[in-house]
Order: C-alpha cells, then structure tokens, then sequence
C-alpha cells in the first residue's frame, strides 16, 4: 500500500487543504478549561488512518498527524518513508479530560490496529509504521505499561504486543496535505480500500463514543 499512498500524495500535492477538522470551533474558547485538556502522542500505522478514528470521538479537542521518536529535526514525509530519520507517524491526541478518559483513548488505541506485528500494519511495512505510546506524564506511562500487560496476560492476541511506551520528546507536524487526510479525500484509492473498511469497523464498536454529526 506504501506506493499506493505514494501515488495518492502526487495527485493531491497542490491541492490547498482544510486544517484538522477536529479543531476547536467553540466561539468562546474560555468555556473549556486548559487544565481539563490532556495531550498524547500514539503511533499505530498509517497516521491517515489513526487520525480518522479519533477526529470522530466525542471529548477529543484536536488531532494532528506528525512525526516523534527520531533523530532528524523538521524530517519530511519522504525522508521519514526512506527510512533516514527513525521517526514514527503518529497522531498528537489532545482531548478533554472530562468527556473522554486516558484509558478510553488508550482503548481506542488498542483496538484500532495491530499491535503484535513488529513496524509493521497490513501492507504498510517499515519502522515508521511502528505501535508506540509517547507519554507526556507518568500516569500516561504507567496506564500505557499496565494496559499492555493486562492484554498479554489475557492473550487478546495470538502473539505478544510489541508496542513500545516511549517518553514524548519532540513531536513534528507532517506537511498540510497530510491534516484531515481521510475527510477530505474519501474517494482516493487508499481512502477507499484501506481506511474506509476499517473506519466502518470502528463507528460499529465505538458507536457510544462518536461524536454526533
């Protein structure tokens, strides 16, 4: 699917994108309150896909598909594709503490892709397809260790889960035509065959947890 993406960026690179739809349109900001709002960094795949899961629950302020866990500062799409730059495409969560838990975030997180196969998710192959957790606190980390434990323990999968919990240290904004990806090209291949089938698995599970359109 790696060159399918490829393709897709080529045909939409000059086309002007929307910012994350996720953003908050609230005309008076000051109702939410800044100690409420959590932010995390996770990483599970395709960040087009794990942005289209959580642009979609109810509680979450923003969602912004990017780059943690390298070693290159300001890496690019492609630099991080070749493989050069040791970043992950994550998505940076943030999310109001009193509508949505961490633990319901980090169960979203769980069940929205494969956490057993090593930089791998589907036929997305590589290290920047990697399952990992930044954490921003320590109740981030100790809830993410738990969390893997307990799924090992009850051996939700046939193989251990290889997600790495990892301290959050700089996290890079991909490039514009990568933000709301899926919402503002539902008809492009990988959109379609990829994100769509799964996207409709998720809204069936999570369907309490969605924001009402």
């Amino acid at each position: 699917m790696l060159g399918l993406k490829k393709t897709s960026i080529l045909l939409y690179l000059f086309i002007s994108f929307s910012a994350c739809a996720q953003n908050n349109t609230n005309s008076k900001p000051n109702k939410i309150k800044m100690t409420n709002i959590e932010t995390i960094t996770l990483g599970s795949g395709c960040f087009w896909c794990t942005e289209a899961f959580f642009q979609r629950l109810k509680g979450v302020v923003k969602v912004t598909s990017g780059y943690s866990g390298g070693f290159v500062d300001n890496p690019t799409y492609e630099q991080v594709c070749d493989k050069t730059t040791g970043h992950a495409e994550v998505c940076q969560v943030l999310f109001d503490t009193t509508k949505i838990s961490l633990d319901e975030i980090l169960s979203v997180f769980w069940k929205t892709h494969d956490p057993t196969t090593l930089n791998q998710q589907g036929n997305d192959i590589g290290p920047q397809y990697r399952s990992v957790v930044f954490f921003h606190n320590k109740h981030q980390e100790d809830l993410a260790k738990k969390y893997i434990n307990e799924l090992n323990a009850a051996k939700a999968w046939p193989n251990p889960v290889v997600t790495t919990v990892e301290a959050f240290e700089k996290f890079y904004a991909a490039e514009n035509y990568h933000q709301n990806y899926y919402n503002n090209n539902k008809n492009q291949g990988y959109c379609r065959y990829v994100i769509g089938p799964k996207l409709e698995k998720f809204e069936k599970v999570f369907a309490d947890k969605l924001i009402k359109e």
